[in-house]
């Protein structure tokens, strides 16, 4: 069971180190593909959904860490 948790903790900080990379401040997303931000989707509507899953990935990441340090 920990060996899972462990995989999966492991799992989510990547994810949560790029959804934290991701978030360019004053660039957005566009620019860090190359784009010139040229959409019909806003930059806003993608700014959300990256903060979104950041918000979740970190609660998932801390719930984990905690469920991790109480099993010991």
């Amino acid at each position: 069971m920990n060996i899972i948790l462990i995989i999966f903790e492991g799992i989510i900080g990547v994810l949560l180190i790029g959804a934290i990379i991701l978030q360019n401040q004053g660039g957005g997303i566009s620019t860090t593909f190359g784009g010139a931000g040229e959409f019909y989707r806003s930059k806003r509507s993608v700014e959300k959904l990256l903060l979104w899953a950041t918000g979740v990935l970190a609660f998932l990441f801390a719930a984990i860490a905690l469920i991790l340090l109480l099993h010991r």
